[in-house]
Formats: C-alpha cells, structure tokens, sequence
C-alpha cells in the first residue's frame, strides 16, 4: 500500500511530517544550490535530458534520497530503489533483469542504491557491466567518503556529487513549510528556535521530526530554551570514530595547533571529546605534535604533551581531559619549528643510501688489543677537556661529505641553538682548514 501511495506522490495520513513535506520538484529540495540551482552540475544534467549516474555523498538528512527519486521524475526515469542494508546479491540480480526488461521497452531505469558504501568490493564490482551497458543509471547515496568506501572502478563510471549540511538558512525554510502545512506556528520564542536549528546539526529530517514533537504539545503553550531542552534529548555528535569525520577532526585540530590559534584548537578537541573519542588517542596525537611542528623551538612542548597524558591517566575523565586542553593550548601558542623533524626525514634518506658506511676510525670503539692496534680510537678528542669545549673534529664516515641536516630558522629556543651551531660551524672550518677560517 506505501507503494501505491508513494508512485502517486500522495502520503498516507498517518506519515512522518518528514515525509509528508517531501519535496515534488528539484526547485523545492533545500540546500543544495551549488548542485541543483542555476548552472549546477545536476541541473545542467536535467536541462540536458540525458542523466549519467552519481554517487551523492553527504550528511543524513540533506536530501539524497529525495533528490534521487527526484531525478527520475524530472527526466522521465523508472525509479527503483534498494538498501544495500538489507539487500544482496539475489536482490541485485532482480533489480538488473528488471531493468533489462524495461529497456527492452524503450523505459530507462534510475535504479537508487541507499547506503551504498555497505556493500563489499565484489558486490561493488557488479554493478559495472550493467552501468557501462546503460540498462541503469546508478545513483548510490553515501554518509561516508567514497574515497575509502567505494572501488575505483565505480567511482570512474560516476560522478561524485558532494552534499551540504543544511545551514541555518535552508532548515529555517524547513520549519516554515512545517508551519505552513501545519497551518500554526511552532510553539517555540525566538531563542528556542534558534535552539531547535542548532540540535537539528545540518539533518533536515530530524529537524522536522523534532518539529512534530513539539505540534504534538498541547496548543497555547510556547516553549523557552530550557523547556524545549527538557523536552528533546539532545542529538549525539555525527562522529564516528573509525571513519572519515574521525580523520578530518584530528586533521582540524593538528592544523590548529601547527597554525597557533588555540580558540580553534580547544573547539576541535572538545568535538572529538563530546564524539566519545578516546583520550589517550588524543594525548598520542598531541605529543607527535610537539616532536614534529615544535621541536626545539620549545623544549617544554613535548614535556608539557607526556605530562598531560600523565595526568589523564592518574585523573580519569573529565578532570584529566582539562590537562589535555592545557597542553593543547601550550602546543598552540608555542613558537613553530619542523627543523627537527625535517632533520631526521634528511638524516634517514642519507642513512639509506650510504648505509654500509663505517665511522672514521677516531671514534670507533676500542675494547680488545687487536682493536687498538688497528688504529680504532686513536686521536679521538674529549670535547669537554678541548680548550674551546670544542674539538671540531669529523665524526661522518670517511668518504662522505658533511651535511646539514638540522637546520634551525631561529624560532624560540632554536635562536639560540642556531648561534651555537654558527660558532662552532666557524670553530670548525678553522680547526680542519689547520688554524685559518674557512
């Protein structure tokens, strides 16, 4: 009967507002402009007549599946639609054979694939004789990075199509055509409104879900922030911590440290902390970051990083979260420096080219007579005994030429660092030039 109802485009009375407000036409479909609107790629697919498939790629509730249904509607397409949740293989046998079928009576397919990431490569890989021979258009919809999710050879046979969460904007158009077709205003001040957008996080069906809630409430009684509080459960964060929100999190907050802005820094770490992310994930994260943006311009940093960890381990959550934020905000503010770390990615690459190289003979170990004999420790300097501190002597292998690895720029600390290393550079060429400078 759903069926029935759905091929009519009415709803059954009994329907979610959600679906009751579905749009029926792409000019009513909120949000998504840059796709839809005047010159968008999808558009221009309509004004053409002819669709290529797609993979739409966005949050939940931006409108993948009306856009799709939409789609077909606009440019005279069969639509059928599966779940990759509850379909397989036998499924997508039948959806084929259907669509073959069709074609053969000259009617083209739009065959929609919700979720389409949950299937496995090999499933994935059945769909590419079907798309290449034109029996359907595929349009797949997607919560996650198809990047990682969906095999290369899919994604050469469809575009991509990135979809915004709804901004402010479009869920206010939301929540006025719920007015509208509710024939009453929500029963909410100014301020709880504003509220509502905020819980709904970009997800235009749970804004409107959220919405029928509250046209459930008896009638003359407006809402405050406090009792619309009380009233909804406030929405988990969209993170997912093995996913790609997981990976683009602690990119922001990396970036916000390497960029010194600690306001920034401390929203991305209580994002991934209000997600459930593990906090000694984010001390680990926290310490490479002071080995690898701040390196000697200050010392402190990487201290400050083990310490931090330190002390959410004795504290636990949420006391021990606070020093994670200390050193965040530390790392942040500190002066920047890669000097270390380019150093060492330098030092390596050198390290594997010359590897069988053997140290100069004055600072090989001597322990045995034969040892000696050889010449392994003979004139070896002790620095700290030097007149200057400072032998000067080679300590490459023979028959490699000096390099620099660790080259300061003179941020914080490292000043400091880079005036000895120019003096005793000069002390050097002195001592091995026998005495002149150079």
């Amino acid at each position: 009967m759903s069926d029935l109802f759905e091929a009519s485009g009415i709803h059954p009375p009994d329907a979610p507002l959600a679906d009751r407000l579905r749009p029926r036409a792409l000019d009513e479909v909120v949000g998504q402009d840059h796709l839809l609107g005047e010159g968008g790629p999808i558009r221009r697919m309509i004004d053409g007549g002819r669709l290529g498939s797609m993979i739409l790629w966005g949050p939940p509730g931006t409108g993948k599946t009306t856009i799709a249904r939409l789609l077909a509607q606009a440019a005279g397409y069969q639509f059928q639609q599966i779940s990759a949740v509850f379909s397989g293989v036998a499924d997508l046998k039948k959806a084929f054979e259907t669509a073959r079928t069709r074609r053969a009576a000259g009617q083209s397919t739009l065959l929609f694939v919700d979720e389409i990431h949950r299937f496995n490569r090999a499933q994935q890989d059945g769909f590419l004789p079907f798309v290449e021979e034109g029996i359907v258009t595929l349009v797949g919809a997607t919560t996650e990075n198809p990047s990682f999710e969906l095999n290369g050879a899919l994604l050469s046979r469809a575009q991509v199509f990135v979809l915004k969460r709804l901004d402010d904007a479009a869920l206010d158009q939301l929540l006025a055509r719920a007015e509208a077709h509710m024939g009453r205003a929500l029963p909410v001040d100014a301020d709880a409104r504003q509220a509502l957008s905020a819980l709904a996080d970009g997800d235009g069906r749970y804004l409107l879900t959220m919405a029928e809630t509250l046209f459930a409430l008896p009638q003359g009684e407006t809402l405050e922030v406090q009792g619309l509080a009380g009233l909804l459960q406030k929405r988990a964060p969209a993170y997912d911590k093995s996913r790609e929100e997981h990976y683009n999190l602690i990119s922001a907050l990396h970036k916000s440290v390497r960029g010194s802005d600690p306001d920034a820094a401390l929203y991305w770490l209580a994002r991934m902390l209000n997600g459930g992310e593990d906090p000694l994930y984010l001390a680990r994260r926290i310490v490479r970051m002071a080995v690898e943006d701040i390196g000697e311009a200050d010392p402190l940093s990487i201290l400050v990083a083990n310490a931090a960890k330190e002390t959410y381990d004795f504290l636990g959550s949420p006391e021990g979260e606070l020093a994670i934020a200390q050193a965040v905000v530390h790392l942040a503010t500190a002066p920047k420096s890669t000097a270390v770390y380019e150093g060492y990615k330098a030092a390596a690459k050198a390290a594997r080219e010359t590897g069988s190289l053997m140290p100069p003979a004055h600072i090989r170990n001597a322990p045995t007579k034969l040892m000696k004999q050889l010449g392994y420790g003979e004139g070896y300097q002790y620095d700290p005994h030097t007149q200057d501190g400072f032998s000067g002597a080679n300590y490459f292998p023979d028959g490699m030429e000096r390099r620099t690895f660790y080259a300061p720029k003179g941020e914080g600390h490292e000043a400091k660092i880079r005036e000895r290393l120019d003096r005793w550079a000069a002390m050097r060429a002195a001592k091995q030039g026998g005495g002149t400078d150079g």
